[in-house]
């Protein structure tokens, strides 16, 4: 579809967030199974149920604009999910995984609360009060999201970490055994 217009734009907009959408449904139960901390899981897991709320929210969008509920690959998204992919495979030590996939985590919100405030600001230009009602409901959760991840990685995830170095140079990637706590 070209984009000719701002409503256009918009349009494109919500296909390109709804295919976001989507992809992070798959990844999200990847995410729950491989977190180490069961509020880091239980984290994923609540985001997993508000995702499925916001591909609703965003078909309701479709519905009212009479507009085909179809996806727009999203190639941001996608790349930001396999930098996390990667992060799963690559991390050996637990708690540091748990802390690579708050930082992926947030990367995926951050895009997140960018698209969906450009698209109430577009929504509200174009006179879509409801579609703005729905939009900025999702952006709200998408903030505390957001807000979520980074209260578990301060209070529990990164003090974790730091403490499994601290014990145990070694596993954390310190391959001679002389890590900052061997040096007494």
């Amino acid at each position: 579809m070209p984009v000719k217009t701002v409503q256009d734009l918009f349009v494109d907009e919500l296909r390109d967030i709804y295919h976001a959408e989507k992809q992070i449904l798959k990844a999200l139960p990847k995410m729950a199974k491989s977190a180490q901390h069961p509020e880091l899981r239980q984290a994923f897991e609540q985001h997993l149920e508000q995702t499925r709320g916001q591909v609703e929210r965003l078909e309701q969008v479709f519905d009212q604009l009479d507009v085909a509920k179809r996806g727009k690959r999203c190639e941001a998204m996608e790349g930001l999910l396999e930098e996390a992919r990667s992060t799963m495979e690559e991390i050996e030590d637990n708690s540091v995984l748990d802390v690579g996939m708050i930082i992926n985590a947030q990367k995926v919100e951050h895009y997140e609360i960018a698209g969906y405030g450009s698209l109430v600001a577009l929504a509200n230009q174009l006179g879509l009060k409801d579609a703005a009602q729905l939009l900025e409901q999702t952006l709200s959760e998408e903030k505390e999201a957001d807000r979520k991840l980074n209260e578990v990685a301060l209070r529990v995830a990164n003090p974790s970490a730091r403490e499994g170095r601290m014990r145990d140079p070694d596993q954390a990637g310190g391959k001679s055994g002389k890590g900052a706590a061997a040096r007494t």
